[in-house]
């Protein structure tokens, strides 16, 4: 039987983390999972106090805010240095996006729909003819 060894990812704490805020040791956290980006920094498109903003930090909202690329995503992967201990993950709520269009029959009215304008329009263009034509 052969042993395997499973290499264990480095593990943080918030704590410790939250110490590492500076430009010469930016390091963050996106999804309980810990990055160093000190040697990325100057070259992040968006320029190097975003990175600084949320060094030491959870900074799973902005990068999702953001909408990073698949390349941005694929590049962070370089930077990753481990995760944090499992006592201080956090499990975040995704937000969903829905595109399709919820709307009843009741709440499509003339008066909400883009007729309304177009036919007000036309009605006062009649109206101001008659009047001052």
């Amino acid at each position: 039987m052969r042993a395997y060894a499973v290499a264990m990812a480095k593990q943080f704490t918030r704590k410790e983390i939250s110490e590492r805020n500076t430009k010469k040791d930016a390091v963050f956290i996106i999804d309980n999972i810990v990055y160093d980006v000190t040697q990325f920094i100057d070259e992040h498109p968006g320029g190097h106090e975003v990175l600084v903003n949320v060094a030491g930090k959870d900074a799973s909202e902005d990068f999702d805010d953001i909408g990073h690329s698949l390349d941005a995503k694929e590049l962070m992967k370089k930077f990753k240095i481990g995760e944090l201990v499992p006592e201080d993950h956090i499990k975040r709520q995704r937000r969903s996006l829905n595109w399709e269009d919820n709307k009843t029959e009741n709440e499509s009215t003339f008066v909400g729909s883009w007729k309304f304008p177009l036919v007000l329009g036309i009605v006062m263009t009649v109206l101001y003819s008659y009047l001052f034509g």
